[in-house]
């Protein structure tokens, strides 16, 4: 149980490190500025920051594994959403939905 839950919450200090390294690559594929790239990494630091009590108190209701899961899981979706992105707009939408995972 506590191997699940380490390899879980380590998702979202894992995608951190994996989007910074790609960022160079994710602007020239897209052909946008600093300004975008930031919005792409901001986006899912400030849904994640911005939502940390609510998980919470989502865990206390409904229950920790529950949400955990659910968390992870939406994860995994909103990660799929991000690679099929066309657009940088669209990566930075999937990127904030991205940041509601951990903590849902």
């Amino acid at each position: 149980m506590l191997a699940g839950t380490v390899l879980g919450s380590g998702i979202a200090s894992l995608d951190a490190t994996v989007v910074g390294i790609a960022l160079p690559s994710i602007g020239r594929n897209f052909h946008v500025g600093e300004a975008s790239l930031q919005w792409v990494f901001d986006a899912y630091t400030l849904s994640l920051a911005g939502l940390l009590l609510l998980g919470g108190t989502l865990g206390d209701r409904y229950g920790r594994r529950r949400v955990f899961v659910i968390g992870t899981v939406w994860f995994a979706v909103a990660s799929l959403l991000c690679a099929l992105a066309p657009n940088a707009a669209t990566l930075i939408l999937a990127r904030a939905i991205q940041g509601i995972g951990p903590r849902c």
